[in-house]
């Protein structure tokens, strides 16, 4: 089985590339008109995702021994009686975790929760489908997923209203929701606030100030991120930014600093080139 870092640096190249396209880097800002048409789209995409189909999905992604393993488990669950029911489902949030598949296993984090009413499983569900809608390149479950982190962080704060976790959380998946993107930005100013170093919170400022063209404050949220964590993709966005101002040294140094973190070929081929560019 592959390793978790190697998965997660396979899965850094995968988010960088699809962000920097979604964002729009060169054209800044898509055209307002979208906006309505995306909110509508999301909103009957929202149905389409479902526990069945991201695990069937998922099985593709794992070895036969583990996809079979997992196939016995969920054999077990349609028979289980109340009593043995709970034991499964957390064998199975467990297993899609450790397999790094995050949509199943938010799922059966969220069954968790919903029998628990737990803070701590809710804040669990909804991290997990963070994780499944930043990381999936199926764009027909990703509002489904965003939905269903938007839902458990709401219960999360339910239990805990003063949850910075949980409103960081529910501001990310606002700011990607369409329809709720400045209820989201509220939302991640107010954590900041409170806060001024959190991560989560200043990487998704910093990612909407570049989509929004403000690049120098962008600049500003990443480097607040990077004094708190060396993280290849702030250095990424920091780079992009400093590209976009026109700072090609700056820009250049950010890029090499992404590769070396991330350390990964592919991407490494991906900086060499836009580094080249820039030289040019």
């Amino acid at each position: 089985m592959i390793k978790r870092k190697q998965i997660a640096v396979i899965g850094l190249v995968v988010v960088l590339m699809g962000l920097l396209l979604s964002l729009d880097i060169k054209g800044l800002v898509k055209e307002e008109g979208q906006h309505s048409g995306e909110a509508a789209t999301s909103a009957s995409q929202a149905t389409v995702v479902s526990l069945e189909s991201v695990s069937n999905t998922a099985k593709q992604s794992i070895t036969p021994d583990f996809s079979r393993q997992i196939s016995e488990l969920e054999s077990q669950l349609k028979n289980a009686g109340e009593s043995e029911k709970l034991k499964l489902q957390k064998q199975l949030a467990q297993k899609w975790d450790d397999l790094n598949q995050p949509a199943p296993a938010a799922f059966y984090f969220e069954q968790l929760a919903k029998a628990s009413n737990q803070y701590s499983e809710w804040l669990k569900s909804g991290d997990l489908f963070t994780n499944a809608y930043q990381t999936t390149q199926d764009s027909l479950i990703q509002p489904g997923l965003v939905a269903k982190a938007i839902e458990s962080y709401q219960k999360a704060l339910e239990l805990q209203p003063a949850s910075l976790e949980a409103k960081t959380g529910l501001g990310v998946a606002y700011v990607n929701d369409s329809s709720n993107p400045m209820q989201g930005i509220q939302l991640l100013l107010g954590v900041v606030k409170e806060d001024p170093s959190n991560i989560k919170a200043n990487m998704s400022l910093g990612l909407f100030s570049i989509k929004s063209g403000q690049f120098d404050k962008a600049v500003n949220r990443f480097k607040t991120v990077i004094a708190q964590q060396q993280i290849p993709d702030a250095w990424f966005y920091l780079a992009t930014c400093y590209e976009n101002l026109g700072e090609k040294s700056e820009a250049i140094a950010a890029f090499e600093k992404s590769k070396e973190l991330a350390a990964d070929p592919g991407f490494s081929a991906y900086i060499d080139k836009r580094i080249k560019e820039l030289k040019n």
